[in-house]
């Protein structure tokens, strides 16, 4: 029971992990090509806190990563992960841990 919650609480984290990692994504997108307005206080607000929250997963993988100028490969590889982390390696640990595999 205790091990079917922390395999749901992890699974709903990597899900949020990534709906932010999209909304960030679109979200600075949106700003590039000046769709929205950077001068409104909501929406910078939305974009730095955003910004904040996605930023620690991308710092690790911006040392290996080699810079492309405007085109950043960040986010799609840390979605990858994420995705890697849903259907294989977390279900994985789980079935070990839980004795059905």
């Amino acid at each position: 029971m205790l091990l079917t919650s922390i395999f749901q609480i992890i699974m709903i984290l990597l899900n949020v992990i990534w709906w932010l990692i999209i909304i960030q994504a679109v979200l600075s997108w949106l700003v590039a090509f000046n769709v929205i307005n950077t001068r409104s206080d909501a929406v910078m607000t939305i974009y730095t806190t955003l910004d904040r929250m996605t930023e620690p997963l991308y710092r690790p993988l911006r040392k290996i990563i080699p810079n492309f100028g405007a085109l950043d490969l960040t986010p799609m590889i840390v979605l990858i992960i994420v995705i890697i982390l849903q259907n294989v390696i977390v279900p994985n640990i789980y079935l070990t841990l839980a004795g059905i595999a």
